[in-house]
Formats: C-alpha cells, structure tokens, sequence
C-alpha cells in the first residue's frame, strides 16, 4: 500500500522568523486523523530565519533526529553540548529523562532542516546527544544509513536510537534509479527533501511525502531527487 501526501496540503506555522511544513498533528495545526504514523510522532520542515531560532525549551521521552537541507544549524543543551552543522550533517537528542535544548540560526542565510521526532522503545532513558558530519557525497546512488536501532547488529548507520527504526538519505540523479523494500510487517515513510521523481509511477515533488506499507518502491529521478526515508515496524 502507497499513499501520496501532497505537500500544499500539510499544516503550516507561519511565525516570520519561522516557517514550517507540518506532517503531523503539531503546534496550532491539529488533525485527529493525522498525528504519528507508526512510531513516527513529527516531521517538521522547518525555515529559519538569519538570527533567530528556537530558544531553550524542555523534552522527555522522545528520540529526536535534526537532518540540516541548507544554511547553518547551532545546538546548545543542557547536558552542556553546543554544535554548528551544515548541509547534509545530522544530529540526534535522546531527551530520555529530560533535556533542555535551543536550536538557532547564527549564520547569514535561511536555514532549512528537518525535525523527526521518535517514540522511544521505553521511557526513562538517560538523555544522550550526537552529531555525524556526513559527506554531501556518501548518500549519491544510495540508501546511506543514517539511524538505526541499537540492538540492529546488521546495520552501519553511526546513530543509534531506542526504536526499531532505520532512517536513511539518498541524492538519486536523473539517468539513475534506485529501490526500496519494505518487507512484510514492516512500513516506510518517506520525504522528498528537493527535486523530483516518479516512485511507482507517482509524481513526488520537493516537500511531498508518501507513507508506503510493505512495498517494494522503485524511485525515478526526473530531476536530481534527495529524499529521506523513515522505515520501522508496521503498526
């Protein structure tokens, strides 16, 4: 089973310094009918403005994965970390019994990143930050493992997360083409971050997303297409 999710028909907050795509239920956009996907609570698309950000706030419980699209992303938290990542770098909070983080925007241009919130295996974890400097280059013409649970012996992805959840990052270029599987039991959700592919046929453009349960999809750049994708346990 495939479902297309049309971008111009998410939630959005649009605050000025801020402007997001909402996947899910989040903030003032509320819809019953759309507040996780599995264990798959939020993906935000979030636009940030030059200095400005998200000031220090608290989390518990929730696995939380930032994937910066462009410009300049800078964590402080609580556990005493403060990074600067860019294009294609990754960053991973596990708030477990409580952290308290900001995310700012210091550079000169918009910062555009992901926000994926998790639901964690159990509650009560101690709270734990990462970042990993990915090469733009590594996820060209492949799955390039992100996160993957921790009791995953079998994967590489250098961040581990208390779910059964693997998240990956491709950069598909027209002339190319790639598949997925979701095997039985198993389900998907995936973002396309910019460009523009045909996945099983279906037209997908930059922002749009598809939930995709225990089907194999094969990805067709009609441009070059970076995509995102969220596979866990059907459920």
């Amino acid at each position: 089973m495939i479902r297309y999710i049309d971008s111009k028909k998410m939630g959005r907050g649009i605050h000025g310094w801020l402007d997001s795509h909402f996947h899910f239920s989040f903030a003032d956009y509320r819809n019953p009918n759309n507040i996780n996907f599995g264990v798959l609570r939020v993906v935000n698309d979030d636009m940030v403005q030059p200095g400005t950000g998200f000031d220090t706030h608290p989390h518990a419980n929730m696995e939380i994965i930032s994937y910066v699209v462009e410009g300049e992303l800078t964590h402080a938290d609580s556990m005493g970390n403060k990074q600067t990542l860019t294009r294609g770098q990754v960053q991973y909070m596990s708030a477990g019994t409580g952290v308290s983080h900001s995310e700012y925007n210091h550079g000169k241009d918009v910062l555009r990143f992901l926000q994926i919130w998790i639901f964690p295996d159990q509650k009560g974890y101690p709270p734990n930050y990462g970042d990993w400097r990915f090469s733009f280059q590594e996820r060209e013409g492949v799955w390039m493992p992100i996160a993957s649970s921790a009791d995953n012996a079998r994967s590489s992805a250098p961040v581990r997360i208390h779910a059964d959840v693997n998240v990956y990052a491709t950069l598909v270029h027209p002339g190319k083409s790639l598949e997925f599987p979701v095997p039985e039991g198993r389900q998907a959700y995936l973002v396309m971050i910019e460009g523009r592919a045909a996945i099983n046929g279906i037209p997908v453009l930059t922002r749009d997303a598809m939930e995709i349960v225990e089907e194999t999809i094969a990805v067709v750049p009609e441009e070059s297409a970076h995509m995102l994708i969220i596979e866990m346990a059907k459920g």
